[in-house]
């Protein structure tokens, strides 16, 4: 619990402009970790489905393993829980990122509040005001959406495996 803090404590300043290279490409991990945690927070439950897609995220996003993904998940839990808005951690993404990966880690945000077969209203919403404070254009955040739901209706729809 301390380590946690105490990393905390330390990326906390950082994110505002880190120097090192190697600090600004963990700064921006926990910002996009913080914004997926937020996603699955956003509504009343959080299920496993949620949880497995934001630790897929971060994989998948930032070439993590499995246990590293859960870690940074567990600090940005952490993190997200001492913020007080999204600004601080969206604005270093819209500073540092090109727009096809902002629009990349809307669709794994997007991914995660469909990960439990709907999409609330809260859900919706934060969705929505990330996207906006990225500066990710409406249309390129719909489409986001839309492939995150075709993703979730693949899977759903595909055929359980056939035990031997």
């Amino acid at each position: 619990m301390f380590s946690v803090l105490r990393d905390l404590l330390d990326h906390l300043p950082h994110l505002v402009e880190p120097a090192d290279p190697h600090a600004t490409d963990r700064a921006l991990r926990l910002a996009a970790a913080v914004m997926l945690i937020e996603v699955m927070r956003a509504d009343a439950e959080i299920r496993p489905a949620e949880r497995e897609a934001v630790h897929h995220a971060l994989c998948e996003q930032f070439a993590l393993s499995v246990d590293e993904a859960v870690g940074l998940a567990e600090l940005a839990a952490e993190t997200a829980a001492h913020a007080t808005d999204l600004f601080e951690f969206t604005s270093l993404i819209d500073r540092r990122l090109e727009m096809e990966q902002k629009i990349r880690i809307v669709e794994h945000m997007c991914r995660v509040a469909y990960a439990d077969g709907t999409l609330s209203d809260p859900e919706r919403h934060i969705l929505w005001r990330i996207a906006d404070l990225l500066h990710v254009p409406q249309g390129a955040y719909v489409n986001a959406r839309m492939r995150a739901r075709r993703a979730l209706e693949e899977i759903q729809a595909a055929p359980e495996p056939r035990r031997p």
